[in-house]
């Protein structure tokens, strides 16, 4: 049977869903766009869309995981989670602060004392919004330079990533606008295990993962990522290359270094929307939200809480996070409030809305097309 034919099949197989669901207008659409996406020129290699209405649960995918052994997209498979980490970051301290270990209140001056004496006044809660000020690890040359000498090579402890800035001053007033910031997520970490005397992993494992179930989440240090695996692609060579492993997790850590599925990542932000690791008034204050947006930009109108974005489509609103990452991937996971509806959206390709040109463009307006399509489709 030709390739073409038997990717087309896996995909209406995939968006069948469990045995009586009904098959939506917006499900057959997503179906349709999923599989446009990876046509486009500068398209993934795959796509794979998970939509969960109550315990109904449809799959769009086309593509492969893999291009050596031309593997499906799975949603069993590991995959690395990009930005969307920092919704886990957020999930450790609410939980935190639900439980009155810490409080948004609480700045860096007194839960980090060794970090810079400019940075003391910054809070948890405008470091969970992105408006601390804080300057961006990331962005600094030191940091760029020693990932690019060394990629696979573990930046520990931890800390020293914020090393990279130590010496600059805040961007602006803490509080007073929004910059969406790969420092901010760090501090929240350390602050959390500052709070508690236990390692963020640690406090991963019993904060988010045993509650929620989360058999295959992870935080490596390392470069490597369990077989089998969704593969990430610089699709821009001439021959797509795998950057699956060329990274580091420990680059990005609390911000963006989580290891994931797509069934793990469904049953997350699920749990974490609908307050199952925190209470109606600790959510309260989550979602205060502000003008921002996550990166990269999600769909529809977005609107920045503390570890969480709002995401307000046409068909209605849900909440959730984004993000993309250098060794190929693109990420977006989003839920209604009671948890009940909710998508999963993954790509093997980075996708970074701030520096976007040529065909590259085209796909992410493509992507955002289908990530509302998504959004119907579960709330339809």
């Amino acid at each position: 049977m030709p390739r073409a034919v038997l990717l087309a099949l896996a995909a209406l197989l995939a968006c069948a869903g469990p045995a009586g669901a009904a098959s939506s207008s917006a499900q057959k659409q997503l179906a349709a766009e999923v599989e446009a996406l990876v046509k486009m020129k500068g398209g993934p290699p795959g796509a794979i869309a998970v939509v969960q209405r109550g315990a109904q649960r449809s799959v769009a995918r086309t593509g492969f995981g893999n291009l050596r052994t031309r593997a499906p997209m799975r949603t069993s498979d590991e995959m690395r989670m990009a930005s969307t980490a920092k919704a886990f970051s957020g999930a450790v301290a609410l939980s935190l602060v639900d439980k009155g270990v810490l409080s948004l209140s609480d700045t860096i001056g007194q839960r980090l004392p060794a970090l810079p004496a400019a940075w003391a006044s910054v809070t948890l809660a405008q470091a969970l919004q992105h408006t601390s000020g804080l300057p961006d690890f990331s962005r600094s040359k030191g940091w760029q330079a020693a990932v690019g000498k060394n990629p696979r090579a573990p930046i520990l402890p931890h800390a020293r990533l914020l090393d990279f800035v130590a010496s600059d001053p805040l961007v602006f007033a803490p509080g007073s606008e929004f910059q969406y910031d790969n420092s901010d997520n760090i501090v929240v970490a350390l602050m959390a295990e500052a709070a508690t005397g236990q390692t963020y992993n640690a406090l991963l494992a019993s904060e988010v993962y045993a509650p929620l179930g989360l058999d295959h989440t992870t935080l490596p240090d390392g470069f490597r990522l369990h077989a089998p695996y969704i593969h990430g692609y610089d699709v821009t060579a001439r021959v797509p290359e795998d950057l699956s492993t060329a990274l580091s997790a420990s680059i990005t850590w609390a911000s963006g270094g989580i290891v994931s599925t797509p069934d793990d990542a469904t049953r997350f932000i699920r749990g974490y929307v609908s307050r199952k690791l925190f209470g109606e008034a600790t959510q309260n204050q989550q979602l205060a939200l502000v003008d921002g947006h996550s990166e990269p930009i999600g769909p529809g109108v977005n609107r920045a809480g503390l570890g969480v974005f709002e995401y307000a489509t046409r068909c209605g609103t849900v909440y959730g996070h984004t993000g993309n990452y250098p060794a190929g991937y693109t990420q977006f996971m989003a839920s209604t409030l009671d948890g009940t509806r909710s998508v999963t959206f993954s790509i093997n390709e980075q996708l970074d809305s701030a520096t976007l040109k040529g065909p590259a463009r085209n796909v992410f307006a493509a992507l955002r097309r289908a990530e509302v399509t998504a959004v119907c489709a579960a709330l339809d």
